[in-house]
């Protein structure tokens, strides 16, 4: 049995990488659930799981020690077993700001999902843990966050959107389809200027286009939440049903 803050290394299955892989540090207390996620990951030959802990500090250390491109972690471990996960997301959007997080979750619980997008949706995931025996599910939002998007569980979408909004899916209707590409590359975690280059317009275009996109979606006095993320999930919660 491992002490608190040990980090292991992983089980290896299958080992035929080519390329670069993608390093991964993996951060979950409950000692079957971590072999879990590690057999799964070690099971992609695009993904090096370099190390598996238990705690909050111990995934810091493997980060320095490490130098991962992604963290999948738990939302709760010790040492209070509360939102480690999260603290530990904007901890390392500080200190290592090309770092892609995937926090799992037992629960779709709003004030969690919020708390990780609050700072910015890219390069963040939240995925429920029931999810977790769908392999290509954890290697996606891995992917998006590497390749520094966004992947929000359908179903964390369906309750944040009908709890803080109310119908705010029916409000996409409102938007015009340029609106709509804009708001998809917001949904993507593409900067202004990238959006104005690969809808060839220019970015004081696409600045309007968003005021016009935050308005319409009731988002231009938000103040609990980033008006991007909001917006966000509004767009996916329209496009995974």
């Amino acid at each position: 049995m491992l002490h608190v803050g040990a980090c292991t290394p992983p089980v290896r299955v299958g080992d035929t990488v080519t390329g670069m892989p993608v390093k991964v540090v993996v951060g979950e207390d409950n000692l079957l659930v971590r072999e879990g996620i590690v057999r799964l990951l070690s099971a992609a030959p695009e993904l090096d799981v370099m190390a598996a802990c238990e705690d909050y500090d111990a995934v810091l250390a493997a980060v320095d020690e490490h130098d991962p491109d992604v963290v999948v972690t738990d939302v709760r471990m010790p040492p209070t077993l509360t939102d480690e996960g999260i603290r530990l997301a904007r901890r390392l959007r500080v200190s290592h700001p090309d770092l892609g997080v995937v926090v799992v979750s037992q629960f779709a619980e709003p004030s969690l999902v919020l708390g990780l997008f609050e700072e910015g949706s890219d390069r963040r995931a939240y995925l429920l843990k029931e999810r977790l025996h769908d392999r290509e599910a954890l290697v996606w939002a891995i992917h998006s966050v590497v390749e520094g998007g966004t992947s929000v569980d359908p179903r964390v979408v369906e309750v944040l959107v009908f709890a803080r909004s109310g119908g705010a899916r029916s409000q996409l209707d409102q938007l015009t389809e340029r609106e709509r590409e804009v708001l998809a590359g917001i949904a993507e975690g593409k900067s202004n200027a990238v959006i104005a280059k690969e809808l060839f317009l220019t970015k004081r275009t696409v600045e309007k286009r968003i005021n016009s996109i935050f308005l319409k979606l009731g988002l231009s006095y938000a103040d609990d939440i980033s008006k991007r993320v909001k917006a966000t999930l509004i767009f996916l919660a329209d496009t995974t049903d």
